[in-house]
């Protein structure tokens, strides 16, 4: 068959581009290559509708193989007593969640995407805002850090069936043992999306939800530096609060409801050739050498954080427990999209983000959202993280200065030129 260039040349491109860069999107990472052979592996060829064991395909040994492995990993990496590992993303993930617990218009009680939520936590464009009644809580506008007062407040007075906690753009760590305790108050389950920090959670680096929620969702890249896909998890099986019975009369186990609500509930055949990748960054992820790097990625974190106060940036809550930040630029007379464009352009790649209490539309902002660990994975340090801040300020301070942000992009050409990424044969 014909090579597609055009596609392919396309990809070269972008492998240049990542190489070149310096890669700041707090949701990206770099998967080693064996991560990357298993995702474009021959498991992609294959049809698997259902669970190992249970399938409603012939030929699927193997991949029940596979799949079993990847759920033992992702068990012993999150000390989990049950874990799927089929969803196809985080929102997917979310969506079955929702499914198995809720019935449509039931109340759900998440953390507002214009304080750093996520679309899936009750956004009114998303399925979770359009299929049930969502209330939110937010951040103190002084502290930065989540009300937890006011998650109280709103749920005593609304009794949610559900109360959704984690973020997409919250730099801090979060008391699940104090949202269990008001869940327990008003009768609802707590789901845990833990997507960015779920590396660090693995690795017993931040709070572990699972003791505390009653089901937990992530994707499994950003910091546990897997193929993009997603999966839920439970700290302890329980009884489906709906009270859904099996032919027998038994009352359904939650991990059967999640099961169904996942396939045939919202998607179809799982994709085996991920959940291959995910089997493999499982690993990774229980291995020393990924305690070292997610370690650096905290520490990374913490140095950038230090770099950009000192230059006058006001980050929201004043710092960072995980692997990102939260910029609001207002202080510095740019708005997130002008700063994610200039940025851009010297190759230095960051997304706009709304900020709490933001006075501009989400597609102007006036914040950036930075993380460390796709930099960390390059192998850079703290050493490195000033010197990344100094580039951000000085293109911050001239944005359209062309000949200025040239002569940038050279110089982070020239520092990720001693951080290679997959131009070694052989190398992670």
């Amino acid at each position: 068959m014909k090579r597609d260039k055009l596609i392919f040349k396309l990809l070269d491109e972008e492998q240049q581009r990542q190489e070149e860069g310096i890669e700041l999107i707090a949701s990206e990472n770099f998967v080693s290559r064996q991560v990357m052979e298993a995702a474009g592996s021959v498991a992609t060829n294959k049809y698997a509708e259902g669970l190992p064991g249970k399938r409603y395909y012939g030929g699927c040994q193997v991949v029940d193989e596979i799949e079993t492995i990847a759920i033992e990993r992702a068990k012993q990496l999150f000390n989990a007593e049950w874990v799927n590992v089929q969803p196809h993303s985080g929102a997917q993930a979310n969506a079955a969640v929702m499914l198995a617990c809720l019935q449509p218009g039931d109340k759900i009680l998440g953390f507002d995407l214009s304080h750093g939520g996520h679309l899936t936590h009750g956004s009114p464009v998303n399925f979770s805002g359009k299929l049930y009644e969502p209330h939110f809580y937010g951040v103190n506008k002084e502290t930065g850090l989540v009300d937890y007062d006011q998650l109280k407040k709103v749920a005593l007075a609304e009794k949610p069936k559900m109360i959704i906690c984690g973020a997409s753009a919250y730099s801090r760590d979060w008391d699940y043992e104090f949202i269990r305790k008001v869940a327990d108050k008003v009768g609802a389950l707590v789901l845990a999306d833990i997507s960015h920090p779920a590396g660090l959670i693995a690795r017993g680096l931040l709070n572990d939800p699972l003791p505390h929620c009653h089901i937990v969702s992530t994707t499994t890249h950003k910091t546990l530096r897997g193929p993009r896909g997603g999966i839920i998890m439970m700290g302890k099986d329980f009884p489906n609060p709906f009270g859904q019975k099996t032919p027998k009369g038994e009352v359904k186990m939650m991990s059967a409801v999640l099961d169904m609500a996942v396939f045939p509930g919202t998607q179809g055949g799982p994709l085996e050739h991920i959940i291959a990748a995910k089997a493999v960054a499982f690993a990774e992820a229980l291995s020393e050498d990924y305690m070292k790097y997610i370690v650096q990625v905290k520490k990374n974190a913490a140095a950038m954080a230090k770099s950009f106060v000192d230059r006058g940036y006001e980050l929201i809550s004043g710092g960072t427990d995980n692997h990102l930040m939260l910029i609001d630029l207002r202080n510095k007379n740019i708005t997130g999209k002008a700063a994610e464009n200039a940025l851009v352009a010297a190759d230095i790649t960051v997304n706009k983000n709304m900020v709490p209490f933001d006075d501009k539309s989400p597609f102007v902002t006036s914040g950036i959202r930075v993380g460390t660990a796709a930099i960390t994975t390059r192998g850079l340090k703290e050493k490195q993280m000033d010197l990344i801040v100094e580039l951000i300020d000085a293109v911050i301070i001239d944005p359209e200065n062309e000949p200025s942000l040239r002569k940038i992009r050279k110089r982070v050409h020239r520092l990720m030129e001693s951080f290679p990424l997959y131009r070694q044969k052989g190398s992670d």
